[in-house]
């Protein structure tokens, strides 16, 4: 059994707060940047900074909090533990805040200033692990304190717990389908820890077999798109599986870079820079299509990239 063959019997009620308001997410489409493409294509994204912590990974970080609290593995005090890029830390918080679980985070030192704050404010203790060991280091170093101190961590670990990508074959899949009314064609998202595409893409497989899921990751081991991991050279996900993937497309950071000036300037989509490296996949892929309809992610906005003036002032 792989990490992906869970069963689902029920949906989770709504819960109150902040956790009721996650996912329901707009679908947005893309014209400008469309125009070149055939009238019978069309590119949507789905806006994920309207969840409430701003980003795609609120998704799976409630999922996770809830499952270790049903669990037992949460509460009395225990510290909720993981690495982070940054998004997926500030999920933690926000709800480790609300719920009153204490979070610590290992995170690259080198992550964005904007997050690094968010993720004080919101009382977060932080570990800064080395920037050029990426969020492998990261990883590292949270799998480092959890091995030491079993007492006072619960050891979330994102890459590899199952209630990650569940959260996405529950929200984030029957969403799609449903905004497109199942006419959907392909489906582009990226490889971080993989969450997004196994989840979401085990649900479109379930029940639209003829979709098409596409992956994307950087085009080298060492890029500048926070967020997403080159899966030849990084530490794999245990809720990756290449057989379902394919073989991933490839972005390098400057065409994502130019991307989300293009976003801003002529869709008046302000975000940060794993949307722009979904754009430029799922342009790519609309551009060999004569007709069908091309569904990807946008993470976050890109409030949490302003101090990187290079991505603006093009």
């Amino acid at each position: 059994m792989t990490v992906l063959d869970f069963q689902v019997t029920t949906t989770v009620p709504p819960l109150d707060g902040l956790a009721a308001h996650i996912g329901n997410t707009p679908l947005l489409p893309l014209r400008r940047l469309t125009s070149n493409l055939s009238p019978r294509v069309q590119v949507w994204a789905k806006a994920e900074w309207f969840n409430p912590g701003g980003s795609v990974k609120d998704r799976p970080a409630l999922n996770i909090i809830k499952t270790a609290l049903q669990a037992g593995h949460l509460g009395n005090g225990k510290r909720l533990l993981d690495s982070t890029s940054g998004n997926m830390g500030i999920s933690y918080a926000t709800f480790g805040a609300a719920l009153g679980i204490p979070v610590t985070l290992a995170l690259p030192a080198n992550a964005s200033p904007e997050r690094i704050m968010i993720l004080k404010a919101l009382g977060a203790e932080l570990v800064l692990t080395d920037p050029l060991e990426g969020s492998d280091g990261a990883i590292l170093k949270a799998r480092e304190l959890a091995q030491a101190q079993p007492e006072v961590y619960w050891y979330a670990n994102q890459y590899n717990n199952p209630a990650n990508p569940q959260a996405h074959y529950l929200s984030t899949g029957p969403e799609i389908v449903a905004q497109t009314n199942g006419a959907l064609t392909h489906f582009v998202a990226g490889l971080g820890t993989s969450g997004t595409l196994m989840g979401t893409g085990k649900y479109l497989r379930e029940k639209m077999p003829d979709v098409k899921i596409l992956a994307f990751q950087p085009d080298a081991a060492f890029h500048g798109l926070e967020g997403l991991k080159h899966m030849p050279s990084a530490i794999l996900p245990g809720i990756y599986e290449e057989s379902f993937v394919g073989q991933p497309l490839e972005v390098q950071t400057e065409a994502a870079h130019k991307m989300v000036n293009r976003l801003a300037r002529e869709e008046g989509l302000f975000v940060g820079i794993s949307s722009g490296a979904a754009a430029v996949a799922a342009l790519q892929v609309a551009s060999q299509l004569e007709e069908g309809v091309v569904v990807t992610l946008f993470p976050d906005a890109g409030y949490k990239y302003l101090s990187d003036k290079s991505l603006w002032e093009g």
